[in-house]
């Protein structure tokens, strides 16, 4: 399939919209249950609206505009509407304190703030006086009367109604494939967040290859939960949008399993983590019911392996495994299956590393996912495996268009027409990772074989170096270690030091199965955490974990800490562990997993 040259994303979209006027493109949940959509021609007439009232609010060509919210289909219109006319949409997780909020309010030059509800209008009334220029807020959902700088997205509507539709036409016409469509500010594991620009040929270029690497079909439907403003989930909608595909939207992030019941999707992107606790879940679960039920999970689990296997190998399934195989997915596997919907055929993993564990327990129950990766400053994407050819541990192939190398310290480089323009005021940053001839550097090491498929080993930044010299990449480790029904989260510390160690995080629900089959008493999973017979559990099973270690990449000692989160600062909004910020957190806690006689 051919690139194709867009002007920018608006002609994209007009496209999609006249082929597919009356079939449906958004869909959302009103209320608990119940579904909402629009066709593709109505989303086209709501835009309209939204970018006629853009340029009654006064957006000019390259003027920033921040959207405050989780996904929703608002954020979506209002996307489209604001690139529309030539301006430049700056998402802002709907996690973030206020003051990070008012830095990146301020830092992107925005002039409008579109905000998702009360909760997050809170903390723009909070920063009012430190983010003086800009002229609205218009609440997607809710009401407020203090004064007019808020307003409604009603209101906010009916504020274009008496311009001309030429008025849109004509900014459409001026947006050229290199004007900044939008500025992704980076979740900041290190540092002060940084804004890729992310140009029109960027987003148009990344979606259609995007789309030519994965098996998207203009008759089936996506299911859409990852945050909007992480470039991953707009790459989704890209994509989805260049076939004309529906996209139907969860409620929350709380909400996802009830959700996925009802929209029966047949493919979506998720992070690791959550591919992570349903296969958490799943083990639990066959392991408390125990006796029979545990044994024909064990059987169905035995004989996914071997169609996985095989399957990998491109071989066909004798007739009698293909029977077992058959009966194992009645009794298991399409429970499995049924939790997601019962009609997805393949999912996408990216923003991490996913175990090939976990990747090899879905493919055996049906589910294949692919690993890709992606980074803000690529326009989240680069390599991604494929419905027909992947591997679990591996990344995949490069897109249609992108050229990998991996330089002479091991580190991954890309170029191509995803790359962005560089970091928003910051020439010196856009420096030190854009090469002269338009190399980009990622941070990531890795290695590329004779069919040009990508593994990535560690992170440069990441990277532990032991006293003795050797090194560790820790991602590959922590992944191993949450494949543990037990635990939730690893970090593991060792740099300078004899031996590697690690911070974990329980798994609260199969924890607390473990403390009631075991007769240990407690109230809470506080008390759990400071429990020896859990520390005495984890501890086997990180020993477990060990035998698929080297002996210098075993983890010799462990510590059970609270949960990483968002809110404590110690996991950024793509749910990245903050090292810098646990290390120093739990100093002490480490401390004395070196103690001195080591």
């Amino acid at each position: 399939m051919e690139l194709k040259n867009y002007q920018n994303v608006h002609q994209m979209l007009k496209e999609t919209v006249d082929r597919n006027t009356h079939r449906t493109a958004y869909q959302w949940f009103p209320e608990a249950g119940r579904l909402e959509g629009v066709t593709w021609g109505q989303l086209y007439e709501q835009l309209k609206q939204a970018a006629k009232s853009l340029i009654a609010l006064g957006i000019k060509k390259d003027d920033k505009v921040n959207i405050l919210s989780y996904t929703c289909y608002p954020w979506i219109l209002c996307d489209f509407a604001t690139m529309s006319i030539g301006g430049c949409t700056v998402g802002i997780y709907q996690t973030l304190l206020p003051k990070d909020i008012a830095y990146i309010v301020n830092h992107s030059d925005a002039v409008v703030l579109f905000v998702e509800d009360e909760i997050q209008l809170q903390k723009v009334l909070e920063i009012r006086k430190q983010i003086p220029h800009i002229r609205k807020v218009i609440l997607f959902r809710g009401n407020y009367t203090g004064d007019e700088w808020v307003i409604s997205f009603d209101k906010f509507l009916e504020l274009g109604k008496n311009l001309p539709d030429g008025e849109l036409e004509q900014r459409a016409k001026e947006v050229g494939p290199y004007d900044v469509a939008g500025i992704v500010y980076t979740s900041g594991t290190t540092g002060i967040p940084k804004g890729a620009m992310l140009t029109h040929d960027n987003i148009t270029f990344t979606a259609q290859s995007a789309r030519i690497s994965l098996d998207v079909r203009e008759n089936e439907e996506t299911f859409l939960f990852l945050p909007l403003a992480h470039v991953f989930a707009r790459i989704c909608v890209y994509a989805t949008l260049l076939v004309g595909a529906p996209t139907a939207i969860t409620r929350s992030m709380d909400t996802i399993v009830e959700d996925i019941k009802i929209t029966k999707p047949h493919w979506f992107a998720s992070v690791p983590r959550v591919y992570e606790k349903v296969y958490a879940k799943v083990l639990g679960g066959a392991e408390a019911k125990g006796g029979l039920a545990l044994k024909i999970f064990q059987w169905a689990c035995k004989v996914g392996d071997q169609v996985s296997d095989l399957k990998l190998s491109k071989k066909s399934i004798p007739p009698l495994l293909g029977i077992e195989y058959a009966l194992a997915t009645k009794l298991v596997f399409s429970k499995i299956q049924a939790a997601l919907g019962g009609r997805v055929r393949w999912c996408v993993s990216g923003a991490a590393p996913l175990s090939p564990q976990i990747g090899k327990f879905f493919h055996a129950a049906g589910i294949l996912i692919v690993e890709g990766i992606g980074m803000t400053e690529n326009t989240s994407f680069t390599n991604v495996n494929r419905y027909e050819n992947y591997r679990f541990g591996w990344v995949g192939l490069p897109g249609p268009g992108i050229e990998q190398k991996i330089g002479e310290d091991g580190e991954i480089l890309y170029r191509g027409r995803n790359v962005m323009k560089g970091y928003y005021k910051m020439p010196q940053e856009t420096a030190e990772v854009l090469t002269a001839d338009g190399w980009l550097h990622t941070g990531d090491l890795g290695e590329i074989d004779a069919e040009n498929f990508l593994r990535v080993t560690g992170r440069k930044k990441d990277l532990i170096i032991t006293s003795g010299g050797k090194n560790i990449a820790p991602s590959a480790i922590e992944g191993t270690l949450a494949t543990s029904k037990y635990i939730n989260q690893a970090c593991v510390i060792g740099d300078r030091q004899k031996y590697l160690t690690a911070l974990v995080t329980l798994d609260a629900d199969n924890v607390k199965e473990y403390a009631r089959a075991s007769n240990i008493a407690f109230d809470v999973l506080e008390d759990l955490m400071k429990n020896p017979q859990i520390q005495q559990l984890i501890d086997s099973v990180v020993a477990e974990k060990n035998k698929e270690f080297a002996s210098y990449e075993s983890v010799k000692r462990v510590t059970i800490v609270p949960e990483f989160t968002i809110d404590n600062g110690m996991l950024t909004p793509t749910m990245k562990v903050k090292r810098n910020v646990v290390a120093e957190v739990y100093k002490a806690k480490i401390a004395e997993m070196y103690p001195a006689e080591d």
